[in-house]
């Protein structure tokens, strides 16, 4: 047997083998750190948990969802409990939080937006429907104002009824004159108009039922103005937004069906006396002082016309409701927070029965 002899000339050394090689070690990949969601929608319900939840479930059929690009986070409004809620807790890329009263739609909105982790935000309302992969295109339209405008700061998209027809989403900044002259047409361009764009141009404001907006203007300008309870808050928004340099446009390139517009809905008393509030407070707000004052007293005589057709008719109710709403108007025009507050409150108990005849239907 022939002895190995080393090099250099050492001793011999015993049989030579072969030297295995090292073993290979895999490198362990560590998880990808979470994504960060470029787009948070917000969608405040109230007594609708199951238009909430239909529309949560066709939010979650887009790929941006699933890829942890876009978040969706419900706020609840004190709304009744519902079987769906414990469902929806158990969907991937939903976040529920809730009140434990109604704080309004504009207050609801902000603690939705601050939950939020999306560089865009988009406001939906319980009652729209969207189609598959909506939420995809909504990306893709971010990444197109980011490229090409960088003040964009707020976007409604085109908004359709339930027969497929269009339905007005934006118009202009209200005025006394224009807010007269409305009574005189439709309900449903009282205070929106149509829009025959083909591409995204610019508008004075757009419905918050369908609201992209930069989280940097949404930010600036401290989210919702919260001393609106319910509308008017998109109106004063946008307003604010286009006076602080940002840009207000309307893109029917995107659309949603929305299914129960203010127009198309009833509207009772308690209802009438939120939209006076709003607007109320929108015009002390923006319009010359003497403008407001005359608002003030118009909306405190149709009160008054009202609260008396009630009584002949044997509207008790109705009657009580337009009486607190002339007490309340004598509360905004002296400023009085606190008992406006409360007048607020002891009405919003009344929108439950009101908000829950939409919920689950589409037409």
């Amino acid at each position: 047997m022939a002895l190995a002899v080393p090099p250099e000339g050492g001793p011999p050394n015993t049989l030579s083998l072969p030297v295995p090689e090292p073993a290979r070690v895999r490198a362990s990949r560590s998880p990808a750190p979470p994504r960060s969601p470029e787009l948070s929608v917000v969608v405040v319900n109230f007594c609708q948990w199951r238009n909430t939840a239909r529309l949560a479930r066709q939010l979650r059929h887009s790929h941006a969802v699933r890829s942890g690009l876009a978040e969706v986070v419900i706020v609840d409004n004190h709304s009744p409990s519902h079987p769906v809620v414990r469902r929806l807790k158990q969907l991937s890329g939903i976040t529920i939080r809730g009140f434990s009263r109604n704080h309004g739609f504009a207050r609801a909105v902000n603690r939705g937006c601050g939950l939020g982790k999306g560089k865009w935000l988009l406001l939906l309302n319980p009652d729209v429907t969207v189609e598959d992969g909506f939420l995809d295109e909504v990306v893709a339209a971010i990444d197109r104002l980011q490229a090409g405008d960088s003040r964009a700061g707020v976007v409604g998209f085109r908004l359709r009824n339930a027969d497929g027809s269009g339905q007005a989403s934006s118009g202009p900044f209200p005025t006394l004159s224009n807010t007269i002259s409305g009574l005189l047409r439709p309900r449903s361009r009282r205070k929106c108009r149509h829009q025959d764009a083909i591409g995204r141009e610019p508008v004075a404001w757009v419905t918050g039922g369908c609201l992209l907006v930069r989280r940097e203007c949404f930010k600036q300008l401290g989210g919702l103005d919260e001393s609106f309870f319910l509308y008017y808050e998109d109106v004063d928004f946008c307003r604010r937004a286009t006076d602080a340099g940002w840009h207000v446009s309307y893109d029917p390139g995107l659309e949603v069906t929305h299914h129960w517009p203010l127009h198309a809905r009833r509207a009772p008393a308690p209802i009438r006396m939120m939209t006076r509030h709003a607007l109320l407070t929108y015009a002390r707000k923006h319009w010359p002082r003497w403008q407001a004052g005359g608002l003030s007293w118009l909306l405190w005589g149709e009160a008054g016309l009202r609260q008396a057709w009630a009584a002949i008719r044997g509207y008790r109710d109705s009657a009580r409701s337009y009486g607190e709403l002339r007490r309340l108007i004598g509360d905004v025009c002296q400023s009085r927070t606190p008992e406006i507050r409360k007048r607020i409150r002891r009405v919003a108990a009344f929108l439950d029965p009101i908000a829950a005849e939409q919920d689950g239907r589409t037409t």
